[in-house]
């Protein structure tokens, strides 16, 4: 599945999903825009504790090609500034990959409203915004690509009045952008990881981690390299033909609940 010169935009790219993201497109031959509010990547209590190079050095490393924009996902203008950035650098766009993502622990009391306007500002308008500046040149593209990451929340509550709610949100906005582009030859679809080794998780107990473990039907918790598979092959020609879905990559986690 290759990608060769197809230039993709990766949200959350210095660490966990998007890093690996942006290693697997480069591996296949995609220009990389590396997005983020920081270049240096997060390390995690459990997950990514030795972590220190850039992404970009990384696909450097893998003979690639990348660019950093640092980026606030939330800002309109910080997103308007990233596609334009991408664009001059590496005269077009053909990929997107909304998948930065934060998640604030809370309920319904204990949640400050400006954390759940932060969960939805980083975890949804910016979605819509990166899809908004992107589809222009998404159109014109030969392959043009948006790859939204939602979760296994996306289909249940339980992680909080934020968090899951936005989840679901971005399965629908998916199928909506879906048909609104399915005509210019743009496939939108979704990925809905379950648990992910990364940084993100500091929040977990070692017994909740042992506990999301043992409800996974598959005998291992997932890895970041398992959802930039899926990305590559939703960016490839091989899947043209696939628009409007929501993929689990969650081990079986939502088999025994759905």
């Amino acid at each position: 599945m290759r990608l060769d010169q197809r230039v993709a935009i990766v949200t959350g790219g210095s660490s966990g999903i998007g890093r690996e993201v942006c290693l697997d497109f480069a591996r296949s031959g995609a220009l990389v825009v590396v997005a983020d509010i920081q270049e240096a990547p997060k390390q995690g209590i459990y997950h990514e504790q030795d972590t220190t190079t850039t992404t970009v050095q990384e696909v450097e490393n893998v003979g690639g090609r990348a660019l950093f924009v640092q980026t606030d996902v939330a800002s309109e203008k910080d997103v308007e500034r990233l596609v334009a950035a991408a664009v001059e650098e590496f005269g077009g766009l053909d990929i997107v990959v909304n998948n930065a993502g934060i998640y604030i622990p809370g309920d319904s009391q204990d949640l400050s409203t400006h954390d759940w306007d932060r969960v939805v500002g980083v975890d949804f308008r910016s979605v819509f915004l990166l899809t908004k500046y992107s589809v222009p040149h998404l159109k014109r593209s030969q392959a043009g690509r948006i790859i939204n990451i939602g979760s296994v929340h996306s289909f249940r509550g339980g992680a909080g009045p934020a968090y899951a709610p936005v989840k679901a949100a971005v399965v629908n906005l998916t199928r909506d952008s879906a048909t609104e582009l399915a005509g210019h030859g743009v496939t939108v679809n979704a990925i809905c990881p379950g648990y992910i080794e990364t940084a993100i998780q500091d929040y977990l107990t070692p017994e909740q981690i042992a506990g999301a473990r043992d409800r996974t039907p598959l005998p291992r918790l997932g890895l970041p390299s398992d959802i930039a598979h899926a990305c590559t092959f939703l960016a490839s020609d091989h899947a043209e033909w696939i628009t409007g879905i929501a993929l689990p990559v969650d081990g079986g986690w939502l088999a025994p609940i759905m």
